[in-house]
């Protein structure tokens, strides 16, 4: 089912907020929809045989597609998620987002439950999970991406069409990925969790435990790398910045996933050899660091508990107080230079996503004033971001696909498109299916919205966009109080993108003529005395010529 969330306006109500950390008895129907949405998206976002196991896609304009995917290489690697708009898969922003999908379904089980989104959710999870089980054929062998990107970035229709032939890239012990090893390692153990504890799922559990720590064995074995290095095609799309962050991140998930204090050791080792704290950037898919801070707040219950707490204190004060790194749009979007230029409602999401898990898993158990007062703090910063995100914004745009008039249109999706035509992708104009759930890269600096589907940058969407978002949606139905922003919204239009100006043209022009005119007519006056030192110039090279 799909719930389009356009709600009567006859429904008017305040913002919607979190009044207290008690669960609601029963879930706002809003949150519901916009929860039951993203499963849909990701849904939308499947490759391989899409009807199967007595599971019929909900998704009428999706297809099966890539079947011939590891083909050239002897291995079946059809199956798991498209990454974008496009029809490449990238490991790595895939099992980052099963991270923090199964994080949030570990804080936030209940939102699922009360929503009865569950068995979406583990449909969702497994769709992932078996994918990346079968490209991890052997202890030291990884299959990190299908698809060529430049071969594919040149395509632009539907998914019966996908240009082919699609390699098939890898990595292993001579050609090795640290940084990927390890986060594909989080995210089978991340999952576990979920399998084991919520799921019921003990055998496949313990799969799920045994390809992990294979992997992290290879990437704490093997020689020191980033993936893309080996895989140079990577390089364009999803170069890592370092593996020292994913080398933590792996030890923790693996000691919360099997309670084997070796991997907190080894977490400390490497947080220490390389250097992480203090850092003040946003997590995403390339950096784990802040969510290294909050995990470790839970994880760890000896002596360094506490110093993890300081190191995720500093930085989320940092963050709501917009004092570091990051600042704020003058509507209160959060805002990192650079990072937010290429998706602004990834580090909203990201931030808030590790604000909320704080004040609630950590900042909960303390009844000091001062940790009370920090985490309503937290809380109110969370609150402010998923309102702006849901349409509490100058644009009265929810940044979420298919919930409002005044969702985005025109995401940065072949599929969802319709169109064939890669040098114009205005053709069609509008969008032919909705891409329910989806959450858009965003606005820019100035809380501008154009949803023109050739900006990237604002329409592209991705896996990785709404895994946060997705948790924080849990949230919300297990506490949200009152209606999302968006219920209360009349249809505004999209503002105009300004023409770029042409002032500077003129300007330069103008003064080039000036220069032109000033040249020639001191040329003209000064032409005597030119013709004679012209004259001198060739009498002297005939003399010694």
């Amino acid at each position: 089912m799909i719930f389009a969330g356009v709600v009567s306006l006859a429904l008017l109500a305040s913002p919607s907020f979190v009044a207290s950390q008690d669960v609601v008895p029963v879930a706002n129907p809003n949150y519901v929809a916009i929860l039951n949405n993203s499963l849909w998206f990701y849904e939308a976002q499947r490759s391989g045989k899409l009807d199967q196991n007595g599971y019929q896609s909900r998704i009428s304009w999706r297809h099966d597609s890539g079947m011939d995917d590891g083909k050239d290489v002897g291995v079946d690697l059809t199956g798991g998620y498209y990454d974008a708009g496009d029809y490449l898969k990238f490991l790595l922003p895939l099992a980052y987002s099963l991270t923090i999908t199964s994080w949030g379904a570990l804080e936030y089980w209940q939102g699922y439950k009360l929503a009865s989104q569950d068995t979406y959710l583990r449909d969702m999870l497994k769709w992932g999970t078996d994918w990346i089980m079968k490209a991890h054929p052997d202890a030291n062998t990884l299959y990190v991406q299908v698809g060529k990107g430049n071969v594919d970035n040149n395509y632009w229709g539907p998914d019966t069409g996908i240009p082919t032939p699609r390699p098939a890239y890898k990595i292993d012990f001579d050609h090795p990925g640290t940084d990927i090893a390890s986060e594909t390692a989080a995210s089978l153990a991340a999952t576990s969790l979920v399998f084991r504890n919520y799921f019921g799922d003990a055998d496949y559990a313990d799969k799920l435990v045994k390809h992990a720590r294979d992997l992290f064995n290879f990437a704490n074995t093997a020689r020191k790398t980033e993936y893309q290095k080996s895989v140079s095609d990577a390089k364009e799309f999803y170069a890592s910045s370092g593996y020292g962050d994913e080398l933590v991140w792996g030890a923790l998930w693996l000691s919360r996933a099997t309670n084997e204090t070796s991997y907190l050791d080894i977490a400390v080792n490497y947080f220490d050899q390389y250097k992480l704290g203090g850092k003040t950037n946003p997590m995403d898919w390339n950096d784990k660091t802040p969510g290294i801070y909050v995990l470790a707040s839970e994880v760890f219950a000896d002596n360094n508990a506490q110093r993890f707490k300081n190191e995720a204190e500093a930085w989320l004060d940092g963050v709501v107080s917009g004092s570091k790194d990051g600042s704020f749009t003058k509507a209160g979007l959060i805002w990192f230079s650079g990072t937010s230029d290429m998706a602004s409602t990834v580090p909203a999401n990201t931030c808030s996503f590790l604000a909320s898990i704080y004040s609630r898993t950590v900042l909960s158990k303390s009844n000091t004033d001062a940790s009370q007062a920090k985490k309503a703090k937290y809380e109110s910063f969370v609150q402010s971001q998923i309102d702006y995100l849901l349409g509490k914004n100058p644009q009265n745009t929810p940044y979420v696909a298919g919930v409002h008039v005044n969702s985005p249109q025109n995401p940065h999706h072949a599929g969802a498109h319709g169109g064939t035509d890669v040098g114009n992708l205005n053709n069609p104009p509008q969008n032919q299916h909705v891409l329910y759930g989806a959450m858009v890269g965003g606005p820019n600096k100035d809380d501008q919205f154009y949803d023109e589907r050739t900006d990237w940058k604002q329409s592209e969407v991705a896996l990785d966009y709404n895994a946060p978002f997705q948790a924080l949606m849990a949230r919300q139905v297990m506490f949200a109080t009152s209606d999302p922003p968006y219920v209360s919204l009349p249809f505004t239009p999209r503002p105009v993108r300004p023409k770029k100006s042409k002032t500077g043209l003129i300007v330069g022009l103008t003064i080039f003529a000036i220069i032109v005119v000033v040249c020639a007519i001191t040329a003209y006056f000064m032409r005597h005395r030119i013709f004679v030192w012209w004259q001198s110039r060739r009498y002297k090279s005939r003399i010694y010529s």
